[in-house]
């Protein structure tokens, strides 16, 4: 991975930190996307100690914020020339609805927003990197529950465990609609399930109190499947796939739905203001 930039959001704890640590130790030139600089910064200096990788950055955003986001991009570019890897890791599963800076619901905006905008901000920069890599992390739980198009934003009704699979199933949507669009381009889109991972984001999910949590399989091994899309051979030129344990797997029915991918896609770029 020497000479390659790869970008990875919610670095500094979890899957993300592991997956960046990973990376670094690889060779690769890490791009750590933070929204809190005090963890950011430990979180980097951990890794570039274990590492001995000093190509380890720390871009900060927060996510929820569309501005924070078209930042991240523009600082990225004004740093980096080339983007070989972008990692879309980061995530959240509030416990009551919130609403972001613009007006959208938190985990709508976060999850599945932030990707979508992300990787369309970027997506010069990847081609002109190609061979060059997109890679979701989604979950096993996005076959759990269906889009309710009629409440996108969770106004009439808000579950968090909901809210957060069908924030997943969109991952999952938006990569297959990605792919279809980077066809020819030399730049790859897939999305994975990490397991079930002893993480923060597993204990709100499971409504459990963060301290003494013990649930779940330990955050190197959740980084497996991102760090091997992120880097093997094996998949080189693979598009448009959902993957666990490193192996390309069966994705629910609803997400093969190429009609919501178009439907997502087009209200996305609506509530994102981006312009195609």
């Amino acid at each position: 991975m020497k000479d390659k930039v790869c970008i990875v959001t919610g670095a500094n704890a979890g899957i993300g930190k592991a997956t960046a640590l990973g990376l670094a130790q690889m060779g690769a030139t890490v791009v750590m996307v933070c929204r809190d600089e005090g963890k950011g910064k430990v979180a980097q200096a951990e890794i570039k100690a274990q590492t001995g990788n000093d190509n380890v950055h720390l871009l900060l955003a927060d996510l929820s914020s569309q501005t924070d986001v078209r930042k991240l991009a523009d600082d990225f570019q004004a740093q980096f020339e080339r983007l070989d890897v972008l990692i879309n890791n980061a995530g959240i599963i509030p416990g009551a609805r919130q609403v972001s800076v613009d007006g959208i619901e938190i985990q709508l905006a976060v999850n599945h927003l932030a990707p979508f905008l992300l990787a369309n901000l970027l997506l010069d920069t990847l081609k002109a990197s190609a061979p060059a890599r997109v890679l979701t992390v989604s979950s096993q739980v996005h076959a759990w529950d269906a889009i309710d198009w009629e409440d996108l934003q969770s106004e009439k009704s808000y579950s968090p465990n909901t809210v957060y699979n069908r924030s997943k199933l969109m991952n999952v949507l938006f990569t297959y609609e990605l792919a279809r669009r980077l066809e020819g381009t030399g730049v790859t889109a897939n999305c994975l399930h990490p397991g079930v991972v002893n993480t923060n984001m597993l204990a709100d999910y499971m409504g459990s109190p963060r301290e003494g949590f013990s649930s779940g399989v330990p955050v190197e091994e959740g980084a497996r499947t991102s760090l091997y899309l992120a880097t093997s051979s094996d998949v080189e030129g693979v598009s448009g796939k959902y993957f666990r344990e490193e192996r390309e797997a069966d994705s629910s029915p609803d997400s093969h739905d190429e009609e919501q991918a178009r439907r997502l896609w087009d209200l996305s770029v609506v509530l994102t203001g981006l312009e195609e």
